[in-house]
């Protein structure tokens, strides 16, 4: 058996970024830090796409959008990144935007075969969203580059 090897190489990637407005001071903060990381991996600043939406809701059919188009243009995308932060409040709304966000953006990546990296935070509260949000926004660039390498490394 010869495993495959995790590629972070990011030269001559095309990425797209979808992100949330709702909790937008959060959220900037894990689009920074996933540019940031993309730019450090060596996707081009010009490779990189983003697209602000209302809120995590909203995300999933941005990405879906974006997806399909990789089709229509030649495979315009390699991997995409969803970026929101949904905090905890006093009502069941929580669990609904939380777990629908994540069902909608897993959905545009098994029915599209784009990579979607879910850097959708979802805290308790805003102080754990702050401290996780420039470690999640790293993360998730990371993850948007190795899923593109892999799927190119084994044919998809």
């Amino acid at each position: 058996m010869s495993p495959l090897q995790p590629d972070l190489r990011g030269q001559g990637l095309r990425v797209a970024i979808v992100w949330s407005r709702f909790n937008e001071e959060i959220v900037r903060e894990l689009l920074t830090a996933c540019d940031r990381q993309l730019v450090e991996l060596g996707v081009a600043a010009a490779d990189i796409d983003v697209v602000s939406v209302p809120g995590a809701l909203e995300i999933p059919l941005v990405l879906q959008v974006l997806a399909l188009e990789r089709r229509a243009f030649a495979h315009r995308y390699d991997a995409l990144v969803a970026l929101g932060a949904v905090v905890r409040g006093d009502t069941y709304h929580f669990e609904i935007v939380a777990d629908e966000s994540a069902r909608g953006i897993l959905d545009v990546q098994l029915e599209t075969g784009v990579p979607v990296a879910n850097g959708v935070l979802t805290t308790d509260t805003e102080e754990q969203a702050r401290s996780r949000a420039p470690v999640k926004g790293a993360e998730a660039a990371r993850v948007a580059v190795e899923m593109a390498n892999t799927l190119k490394a084994v044919g998809g």
